[in-house]
């Protein structure tokens, strides 16, 4: 047995040195999970509440991943996409990215809900990976820093 769990920290440790982030984020969430669990089970409720795990979950992501996402998108795509010098790029993303936040906190959550609600489990990928290509057009709509012309 304690071969099996030193081996087990050894791939840890590994993808905590190649992948630190996605090992951070993953173990937080997993941790996260374990501790509401067992603090359910303690203060004794019989039946798992799943919501809450699922609450606490996306509340985790929106608050963490979510911000940085967006920031790292609207420089990205104002520095290397579209070659804007650097105070241009700041100046675009204090004037919107409040807004594209503010957006993203008020729109994921709901779908997120409304995938595990309603939507069957072998079509949630596929709901929200649509969703996502829609989101990915607003994100760029959002950081372009020329308007488009109007049609004639």
């Amino acid at each position: 047995m304690g071969s099996i769990a030193k081996k087990g920290l050894q791939q840890y440790l590994l993808q905590l040195q190649h992948h630190p982030l996605r090992t951070k984020a993953i173990t937080a969430g997993v941790l996260s999970a374990i501790s509401d669990i067992v603090s359910q089970k303690l203060t004794g409720i019989q039946k798992l509440q799943l919501r809450r795990l699922l609450l606490k979950v996306v509340l985790v992501e929106q608050l963490t991943s979510s911000p940085w996402n967006n920031l790292l998108f609207m420089l990205y795509y104002g520095l290397v996409v579209e070659g804007r010098p650097w105070m241009h790029v700041k100046n675009k993303i204090k004037k919107d990215y409040p807004s594209v936040q503010y957006t993203s906190w008020t729109f994921w959550p709901v779908l997120g809900w409304i995938n595990h609600q309603y939507v069957p489990l072998h079509l949630r990928v596929v709901f929200h990976s649509l969703v996502a290509f829609g989101w990915g057009i607003f994100l760029n709509l959002q950081a372009r820093s020329v308007a488009l012309p109007k049609a004639k």
